[in-house]
């Protein structure tokens, strides 16, 4: 089943529940903090496990105290979808247990 592009007003009202998550051009972005390069590592795993659960799978960008996220649905033509905020929320719901901020 083909998932439909948010429209902004969808897209803007579903980043009011995802703090810390923009939408930059056509992609909804996160940062985060972290303590250590291992804890970054491991929210790297915990988010890639998320992706395998959801099939659909972001920019992920390890820092050395950092993790950074990019979103958007190529199959919809790179428009933002409930995917994209699903994996948001889902992230946001696991950075936590990492010390993440």
């Amino acid at each position: 089943m083909a998932v439909e592009p948010l429209s902004r007003k969808e897209i803007e009202e579903h980043l009011s529940e995802l703090p810390g998550w923009s939408l930059d051009g056509d992609r909804l972005t996160r940062s985060y903090r972290l303590d250590s390069h291992f804890a970054a590592a491991a929210l790297v795993v915990h988010v890639a496990r998320i992706q395998e659960q959801l099939d659909h799978h972001s920019e992920l960008t390890l820092g050395y105290h950092s993790v950074a996220l990019s979103v958007q649905t190529h199959s919809a033509g790179g428009a933002v979808t409930r995917l994209d905020v699903e994996l948001a929320r889902r992230v946001e719901e696991a950075a936590p247990a990492h010390g993440a901020r």
